[in-house]
This record gives structure tokens, sequence and C-alpha cells, in this order.
């Protein structure tokens, strides 16, 4: 799927659920989750090849295996949480999204955790008269 036909499916599911929103809201929404699945099906090929090129980038780079496996599951867990907590919003449930942003960035910093440890491990072995 293209940039136009995604734009295209956009600006026609904009004006349903526009129409739809006063009357049957219910519908409207489920248009707009169903809108919202196909487009990331139809991105889903662009998000793998992504994913492979970044993963061929970290092998020439020689960067270990565990800290690119983490940095992307930071990279999903960060789109996740944003796509949930925006169609949370489009529900108008504004609290309940920023309570699902929270979690995300939670599990983020639970991820980061090993590699801001050896980022400091790293600065630390640098400083000269360090005897670890």
């Amino acid at each position: 799927m293209d940039i136009i036909q995604i734009v295209s499916l956009g600006l026609v599911a904009t004006l349903l659920i526009v129409l739809l929103k006063e009357q049957k809201s219910s519908v409207a929404f489920l248009l707009l989750l169903f809108t919202v699945i196909i487009i990331f099906l139809g991105v889903l090929d662009h998000i793998k090849y992504i994913f492979t090129l970044l993963s061929y980038i970290a092998g020439q780079a020689q960067v270990e295996p565990v800290y690119f496996k983490t940095i992307l599951k930071i990279i999903g867990i960060a789109y996740i949480a944003e796509f949930g907590a925006q169609l949370i919003r489009d529900a108008g449930l504004n609290a309940l999204a920023s309570k699902v942003e929270l979690a995300g960035k939670l599990f983020i910093l639970m991820l980061a955790i090993p590699i801001v440890t050896a980022v400091i491990e790293t600065i630390i072995n640098f400083i000269p008269g360090h005897l670890g």
C-alpha cells in the first residue's frame, strides 16, 4: 500500500466517521478501528523491511545482538503505546490514554536499564585511575 492509498483511505474513513459520529458513535469508532488495522497491515511490509535493514546495519557495526534486540523492543513499545493511546483518545478517554502512555514509558525504562548500566560501566572504565 502506498502513501496515496493510505491517505485516500484515511480521508474517506474520516468523512464516514464524521457523518456517523452523531448518530452511531459506536459504529463510527469501529470504522476508525477497522481503518487503522487496514493501514497497519498495509505498512507491515515496510516495517519488516526497516527491521531487516536495521538488523543488517547492526550486524555490520558488530553491535551486540542483545542490545540491538532491546533497542528494537523499546522502539516497538513506544510505537504500540502511542498507537494505543491515540485510539483511546479518539474514543474520548484521555485519562486512560495517559495511563497507557505511562505504562509504555515504564516498560521502556525497564528495558533500558541494562543498556544504561553498560554505558555507565564503559564510561567508568575509561576514567584514569579506575581500579575496576
